[in-house]
This record gives C-alpha cells, structure tokens and sequence, in this order.
C-alpha cells in the first residue's frame, strides 16, 4: 500500500513540473521554445547569391505555453532586407506578426499560424520553421527551398 502511495505521489508531482514530459524526464520543444528571446543575428542570401551574416537588427520572439508566438524585428533605418526571397516579411524597415504555433518534433519545425502581420499579405498563411538548439541559442531557418535564411536567437 505505501508503495502504490509513494508511486501516485511521484507520478503526480512530475505531472505537475515544468519541463518533465512523458519522453523519459526529457524536456519537450515545446517547453524549450517558451519564453521571450532576442535577435542575435540573420544570415540571408545576397541577389549575387552571396551569404551575409548581419548583427544589426534587434528583435524578439516569444513563445507562449498556451500555444501562440509573436515576433517583432527592427531592421537599421535606411537598410531593407535582401530581396532575395519570395516572401516579404518587413514594411517600412520592421517586420512583426502573431498567431498559434505548432510543434513537429520528428521533422523539427515549427510553424506561425498568422493571424496578425505588419505585411497583412502573411495573413492567414503557415510560416514553418526548421529549428536547432546549440547552448542558449534558438537557430530557427525557413523550411522553404525558394528561401535562403538564418536567424539566431537568444533567451531573455
């Protein structure tokens, strides 16, 4: 009787940790990915077909643990993002849009349900995100083949 005691206790108590997931004490993407980090830098493809790394822009992204995302970046003044890719992102040197995201955990990506966007073209489209973690940073990439970026963030 105690034991079967002690194994609900301990059965309950990780239920109710953050972090502990069901995958053996591991913790889930989707828990990694909650919270609020900061733009380190992007690395984008040229119209020469160049890579350029740029640290110049700030912005955030924050998960949310009940299931919605936002982003907000601000390009230099004067500088507009390579044009390069087929989607647009950013009006007027800044790019920001919200929605629910979802987790893939075998493909690793993770996809923005827009729901609001700076670019109202983003609207009602799904951004899917092939992502990595290395240490602190969050290295998210455009799942697109027709799209040549890279963007690191960091945890706040």
């Amino acid at each position: 009787m105690r034991k079967a005691l002690f194994a609900a206790v301990c059965i309950l108590i990780a239920a109710v940790t953050p972090g502990f997931t069901q995958t053996g004490g591991k913790e889930a993407v989707r828990d990694k990915l909650v919270g609020s980090w900061r733009l380190l830098w992007v690395e984008e493809q040229l119209a020469d077909g160049t890579m350029k790394r740029s640290t110049d822009r700030v912005g955030t992204i924050v998960y949310t643990r009940d299931g919605h995302m936002s982003v907000q970046i601000m390009l230099p003044e004067g500088q507009d993002a390579p044009g390069s890719n087929p989607v647009k992102y950013d009006q007027a040197h800044y790019e920001a849009y919200y929605g629910p995201y979802e987790v893939d955990e075998a493909a690793h990506t993770v996809t923005h349900h827009v729901e609001g966007a700076l670019v109202r073209s983003l609207i009602g489209k799904n951004l899917t995100r092939v992502y990595r973690f290395e240490g602190k940073q969050l290295i998210l990439k455009s799942s697109r083949p027709d799209e040549h970026w890279t963007i690191a963030w960091e945890r706040n």
